[in-house]
């Protein structure tokens, strides 16, 4: 149901803060952990994200909505982020190649937003106080209820999340003539990053995140793919075992995010929830091997211990983020497999990490 007359909503966190706005999308009650993402393009292609899925967005650029909605800009079939939080919510768009306002896509995905919060608070509270669950009201639930319920949402860390996202069955995606075969577990994959593997003459088969590595191998690829996702990496231990098991056949591997954190953990390196993760499309890393800096997209909640990895025989750092330090990529001395923290496909973002599938293919020729 559209409403004519905008109510009003807040923003609760878990430890009692409230933030007061405007309801927009459906009337309801939505629970996650917030956080925020500082692109200021690109909104579409965030909220289809799969590797958002749990979160409530806080948009950092003043405009949501200014747009519209383009029905080519998805990164999966539906909009993946429990709810959003913005300032100023456009309700006319102008983009002459817009399928749609944002408004109505809300109401069609039933997304409940909030607007007409003051995020420059919001986020700066958020950078002091770290990352936390909270709940977007706007049907006027007792602020009581809201607390009590809140309590009962689990914390993102030890949440496996991926089974939410992948995909049931398996499925194809590219030309069946193409040079290369690619098969890639989805624990939560974006549609660009398919995109780009096609685009290098990749045919690939994207795999349910549950699938053994003999079903991987059974399309007799040349080359693995670990795609980004949702959640904790700790508990997927399928995930993981499927990862030693392509390193123990020393077969080409490439991981994204999620895919990036498995690989560590495959090799037994740990990891740790942030205090803030890493959401734009903004962040500096630095190539270490070529000394070059790179502008990158990145949308994570979890890293892995760059301690472990520093002191690990068979692994060394290839990209670190300069903002904090954390490890942005890693690559092993041993085999071919590489991996890293952000997300090269960008969509958003800029392109200049797209190297990292001509890599993979280069990896793939031997």
């Amino acid at each position: 149901m559209k409403y004519t007359t905008r109510q009003s909503a807040i923003l609760l966190l878990s430890d009692g803060t409230i933030f007061h706005g405007k309801s927009i999308g459906i009337i309801g009650t939505t629970y996650g952990e917030v956080c925020f993402n500082t692109g200021m393009t690109g909104y579409q292609e965030i909220f289809t994200d799969p590797s958002y899925f749990g979160q409530l967005m806080v948009a950092t650029n003043a405009h949501i909505g200014n747009y519209g909605v383009n029905d080519s800009e998805v990164e999966s079939q539906s909009i993946k982020i429990s709810g959003l939080v913005c300032k100023n919510f456009s309700f006319n768009y102008s983009r002459e190649d817009a399928s749609g306002s944002l408004e109505d896509y809300f109401i069609k995905q039933k997304l409940i937003c909030i607007s007409d919060v003051d995020t420059r608070a919001l986020v700066s509270y958020i950078r002091d106080n770290g990352a936390m669950n909270a709940v977007i009201c706007t049907d006027e639930t007792p602020i009581e209820e809201l607390k009590i319920a809140l309590q009962k949402v689990p914390d993102m860390k030890g949440l496996e999340l991926a089974s939410k996202v992948s995909t049931k069955d398996p499925y194809f995606y590219g030309d069946q003539n193409a040079t290369y075969k690619i098969s890639a577990l989805d624990l939560g994959i974006k549609m660009n990053i398919l995109r780009n593997l096609a685009n290098r003459d990749c045919y690939i088969k994207v795999f349910p995140f549950d699938s053994s590595y003999q079903d991987l191998a059974a399309f007799n690829p040349d080359g693995y793919f670990l795609s980004n996702g949702p959640g904790d990496p700790e508990p997927l231990s399928g995930a993981i075992q499927v990862a030693k098991e392509i390193l123990e056949n020393n077969k080409p591997l490439f991981g994204i995010c999620l895919g990036h954190q498995v690989i560590g953990l495959a090799n037994g390196i740990s990891t740790y929830k942030m205090f803030n993760g890493h959401r734009g499309i903004n962040h500096p890393v630095k190539n270490i091997i070529t000394g070059k800096g790179e502008i990158t997209s990145q949308n994570h909640g979890f890293a892995v211990n760059k301690e472990e990895l520093d002191n690990h025989p068979d692994l060394e750092i290839t990209h670190l983020h300069l903002n904090d330090g954390t490890v942005a990529g890693m690559r092993m001395k041993n085999k071919n497999c590489f991996s890293v923290q952000y997300h090269p496909e960008a969509s958003p973002g800029p392109h200049d990490s797209s190297y990292l599938f001509d890599q993979f293919i280069e990896n793939i020729k031997g």
